[in-house]
């Protein structure tokens, strides 16, 4: 886990080369999907999130819409009320803590991530979102389903609680052992990190 921090550090470097220019012109896009190309997120193949996407997997493959809709009110009331038992349990998982090692390895360049199972539901996460079920959003709509090497470029967007201008990579994560998409993750990117 350590070696695969500190890979991702060394591929951050070396993206944060890319030219501003496409940043200058307003145009994110290329950047981001030169960072989804990067050995930047490498992480993502990391055992310790292979193994908590399929274990998850295991536990959420036959809930309902409405069981998955029932367990998103739970976790908004929750983010409402500051906290509660279902985000515990994740944040203090074995992942999220991984997640929130690579985000603080990434020089400021990883505003948030947060990995989801097959069915768009959290599995770990850097920081609370505001909810738990991402499958009824484009994030996980344009990744999981669509395969392998699928990218998913957010809109730029003023992040209020970092203040910092912010767009989402999303992509598959896919499981190495037999190339099968698992889940997906999205990462906040600081788009001002680009050009550097």
């Amino acid at each position: 886990m350590i070696k695969s921090i500190a890979k991702t550090a060394a591929a951050i470097a070396a993206a944060s080369l890319i030219s501003g220019a496409a940043l200058a012109a307003g145009d994110h896009e290329a950047p981001m999907q030169a960072l989804a190309k990067s050995g930047a997120v490498g992480w993502i193949s990391d055992p310790a999130v292979i193994g908590a996407i399929k274990a998850q997997n295991g536990k959420t493959a036959g809930l309902s819409e409405d069981e998955i809709v029932k367990m998103d009110k739970q976790w908004r009331a929750e983010v409402k009320g500051s906290g509660g038992p279902m985000i515990d349990g994740v944040l203090k998982s074995a992942l999220s803590e991984f997640l929130k090692k690579v985000k603080a390895g990434s020089q400021g360049k990883f505003t948030e991530i947060f990995v989801m199972d097959g069915k768009g539901l959290n599995v770990g996460q850097s920081d609370i979102t505001s909810d738990y079920w991402q499958g009824d959003e484009a994030k996980w709509q344009k990744t999981y389903p669509a395969g392998p090497g699928a990218v998913h470029i957010g809109k730029v967007a003023m992040d209020e609680s970092t203040q910092t201008l912010q767009s989402q990579l999303s992509l598959p994560i896919v499981d190495p052992a037999d190339n099968k998409v698992i889940g997906a993750v999205t990462i906040g990117v600081n788009v001002e990190t680009l050009g550097q």
